[in-house]
């Protein structure tokens, strides 16, 4: 079987990974395996370091309030999103480390 060419776009993530970045990087990309949630990440990145009601992300993603709260769900468990319950209301925002963690590997 003949080698393929590395191409610089496919570059290694940079260094050995250990077992358990790898199980955390699985784990990130697994949550951002939805486009879905691509688009609920990308929303929270325009919108800065304010934090957003749950209410707001349906109508842009055109999708329901329950599917909605599964992908948020999702992308905090992984740790991408937090969370603050504003009366009966959640708003969300990303977690600064989270979104340095994936500049890092993207850089």
């Amino acid at each position: 079987m003949k080698p393929l060419p590395l191409i610089s776009c496919c570059a290694p993530l940079g260094g050995d990974l250990s077992e358990s970045e790898a199980v955390e990087l699985e784990s990130l990309f697994g949550a951002l395996a939805d486009k879905n949630r691509v688009k609920i990440v990308s929303m929270l990145l325009r919108a800065g370091s304010e934090a957003c009601c749950v209410c707001d992300f349906g109508p842009e993603l055109g999708i329901g309030q329950p599917t909605v709260s599964y992908h948020l769900k999702k992308l905090t468990e992984v740790g991408l999103l937090e969370r603050e319950k504003r009366g009966t209301f959640a708003f969300y925002r990303l977690v600064p480390e989270a979104t340095d963690r994936l500049r890092a590997l993207f850089a």
